[in-house]
């Protein structure tokens, strides 16, 4: 709790506002009663016009500043619990910016869009109703209860009673609740699970005729949070019940007791009136209070869920004294092991050692789950190494300023992403900079200015959210063109050409030998064709060196490489290549 209401910040006079106006509008709502029993006792009874107008003009004056002291409340209430909302959030992604892969890893993408928005709005109104009901109820039961033991405090005993009742069925409601709206929660992760999987692969499901099958998975989900939420609303259904039991009781009391004090002189009708008054106030505050707790116990759910983010600390950070500037493009594996799960003996490399010199071409190649993917990774230091060590420039990638490392080691990733906006919105992410010329020039080198041009909007075409208005071959040249802006000393293609022809392949590798020579590029592909041409290629088998060297050599001496080649080249070639 103390670390969310640590994101306050700016809005923490807000909520001191709202607790003061609140307080200062119970002192009204609690002195109108008292004034009420004076205008019965001294004006009514006694026949004293003018004492009812004096004090019916001040009931009026309290009335009205009871209104303003609410109306003001409220409005603080809604800027400190709406700004606590949005610092929530915006801590959160921040914090996220911050992650590591192997932190990310840890958290579901649905389960982060859960987190930041189902999770916060509950901790946003569960703090609304703190500040503002949370205050007021307590308020309200202390000085509703004075008043009634200054009134008569031989019936203000009585009342306990019915407190103590409404006390024990609201605290075994919270305990049993809290413990399902847990559950809930997980399980909304689940349904928002479910709904992004089918709405962003689309395609997919109708391509393979699954509409039935996503929906019975989704009523599955659906159908779990309904039973949670019946069984926690179901136990939250007796507090009304308990409460209009406590107010009957309530009220019995005050009335045959009252009316017996009455006649026996010891309390006045405008006392028994204003008794019923602090009475009703008293047990509506216990209402309102459990209103609070069932909130509350909703919210510390979210309030876990939420600590879980902004308490996960990068696995990775920069060294006290970083080195800020890649000399070259050399690259050193030291007998390097790296497993996902550290410490699980299960490595996803084993005793990498390997040696690439600034500005070659390395080819790398082998089957899925080789280590491909999980080799070039530890060259940007998206990971860090269990074992040995990873140089690049000649220095360690654990001494560099990660930003600084990254900027210098491009990587156009195995799942390419565009982001909504147009073509150069996107291009300018390597190079925020970047001038018209320049990113015509590296679309130009990775061949995106072939369909680019046939666009009616040319480089300010808008690109949809993902990219799902142009294909993958055009998606995959696009991030190749943006990772070229960044002028880096190593460039990392992690099987992205992929979805392109081989001819266009060759010429987006021949703009590479001719546009940056000095960067060192490391190809990771499928296709023979794509790496050899390259200086050497190294070929990987389940996470340890098989191979490397030229491609002539591979093919006399490593079984592997050769296989892959034969059975590619068997046939006439790749499948765009002519025979």
């Amino acid at each position: 709790m103390n670390m969310i209401l640590r994101q306050l910040g700016r809005f923490k006079k807000d909520a001191l506002l709202c607790i003061g106006m609140t307080t200062l509008e119970v002192a009204m709502d609690i002195l109108l009663p008292f004034i009420t029993a004076i205008i019965i006792d001294r004006g009514l009874e006694q026949a004293n016009l003018p004492t009812v107008y004096r004090y019916g003009a001040l009931m009026v004056v309290m009335a009205f500043l009871g209104l303003v002291f609410a109306a003001l409340a409220g409005k603080a209430a809604a800027r400190a619990s709406s700004g606590l909302a949005a610092n929530l959030r915006e801590a959160i992604y921040r914090n996220i910016q911050t992650f590591s892969f192997s932190n990310i890893d840890k958290f579901s993408v649905p389960g982060l869009v859960t987190r930041m928005t189902t999770d916060i709005t509950n901790v946003q109104n569960a703090f609304m109703m703190v500040i503002r009901v949370a205050v007021r109820a307590p308020l309200t039961f202390i000085f509703s209860y004075i008043m009634c033991l200054i009134i008569s405090p031989k019936l203000s005993l009585m009342f306990l009673i019915a407190v103590i009742f409404l006390i024990a069925v609201l605290s075994c409601i919270m305990v049993v609740t809290m413990k399902i709206f847990n559950e809930v929660f997980r399980r909304y992760d689940d349904l928002n699970a479910s709904v992004q999987e089918n709405i962003s692969a689309i395609r997919v499901v109708k391509a393979f005729v699954r509409e039935q099958h996503e929906n019975e998975k989704f009523e599955t989900a659906s159908a779990n949070l309904y039973r949670l939420f019946v069984k926690a609303e179901g136990l939250l259904a007796f507090n009304n019940p308990a409460m209009m039991t406590a107010i009957y009781f309530c009220i019995i009391m005050v009335s045959w007791l009252g009316a017996q004090f009455i006649v026996g002189g010891s309390m006045s009708s405008g006392d028994l009136t204003s008794l019923f008054s602090y009475v009703m106030a008293l047990l509506m505050s216990l209402m309102m209070l459990s209103m609070v707790i069932v909130m509350i116990s909703m919210s510390m759910a979210s309030i876990r869920r939420i600590q879980e983010v902004l308490e996960e600390t990068p696995d990775l950070h920069n060294p006290e004294h970083p080195v800020t500037e890649v000399t070259d493009g050399s690259i050193d594996f030291d007998h390097v092991n790296f497993s996902y799960k550290h410490g699980s003996g299960k490595n996803a490399l084993s005793d990498i050692d390997l040696h690439i010199r600034s500005g070659e071409t390395i080819g790398i190649i082998g089957g899925t789950g080789s280590g491909k993917s999980s080799l070039v990774n530890l060259i940007c230091r998206l990971y860090d190494v269990d074992q040995g060590s990873v140089r690049v420039g000649g220095w360690d990638v654990r001494e560099y300023d990660m930003e600084a490392l990254r900027n210098q080691v491009s990587v156009v990733l195995q799942k390419n992403t565009l982001f909504s906006g147009t073509i150069l919105d996107n291009l300018r992410w390597g190079d925020p900079n970047a001038t018209d010329e320049a990113c015509i020039q590296a679309c130009q080198a990775a061949c995106a200015d072939e369909f680019i041009d046939r666009l009616p909007d040319g480089y300010h075409t808008r690109i949809e959210r993902g990219g799902a208005n142009v294909s993958g071959g055009q998606k995959q040249r696009l991030c190749i063109a943006r990772a070229l802006l960044k002028h880096p000393k190593v460039l990392i293609l992690d099987d992205s050409t992929s979805a392109v022809d081989t001819a266009t392949d060759s010429r987006i590798r021949a703009a590479f030998a001719r546009e940056i020579p000095g960067t060192t590029k490391i190809i990771i592909a499928q296709r023979i064709s794509s790496v050899q041409d390259a200086d050497r290629i190294l070929v990987l088998d389940d996470g340890h060196i098989n191979g490397f060297d030229t491609h002539e050599n591979l093919l006399k001496s490593n079984a592997i490489y050769r296989e892959i080649y034969e059975s590619q080249m068997q046939g006439g070639g790749d499948f765009d290549q002519p025979a």
